[in-house]
């Protein structure tokens, strides 16, 4: 578990099926920068949550909960790239969470967590290009881009470049 101010980082229960659902996985606007689709009923975020609980037992990441009330309201996690460099999994939050400095929490968390778990001196972090509530959450930890590689979405084969950022621990 990885706890910041307003916010608990935790592995995934079925029970938060029903949070994840409402909150970020049948929102468009949420999956428009992720590489996943939305989840359009409830027995697919049942079937949902089974997928990320056996995923989360292999793979350093969480679900993030509002610490006051406990509700799921998006994921995030790490991963090594290479001794002593880690990078973000992925961070999402429901619509309804987003421009509340939770974002900048969670990046925040994951950083000092490579640094004190895994003595990373290292940490990269990737944004599309077209988001730019994600380019400038990195460019406010003070990350500078090392890579522009051209993507194209596979969701809807729109292109677009994946910008890697880099910054020292």
């Amino acid at each position: 578990m990885l706890e910041t101010k307003d916010l608990i980082l935790n592995k995934a229960k079925f029970s938060d099926w029903k949070d994840m659902y409402a909150n970020v996985w049948r929102h468009p606007e949420t999956a428009r920068y992720m590489m996943w689709s939305i989840t359009t009923s409830e027995s697919d975020a049942k079937a949902r949550i089974l997928k990320t609980i056996e995923f989360q037992k292999s793979h350093d990441t969480y679900l993030v909960y509002e610490k006051e009330g406990g509700t799921s309201i998006g994921f995030a996690g790490v991963e090594k790239v290479e001794p002593f460099v880690y990078q973000e999994a992925g961070i999402c939050l429901g619509p309804d969470y987003v421009g509340k400095g939770f974002g900048t929490q969670i990046l925040a968390c994951l950083m000092q967590y490579c640094k004190e778990m895994f003595d990373a001196k290292e940490f990269i972090y990737s944004s599309r290009d077209e988001n730019l509530a994600s380019r400038k959450l990195a460019e406010s930890f003070g990350f500078t881009v090392f890579s522009v590689i051209p993507e194209t979405d596979c969701k809807d084969g729109h292109p677009y470049h994946m910008l890697r950022y880099r910054r020292e621990l």
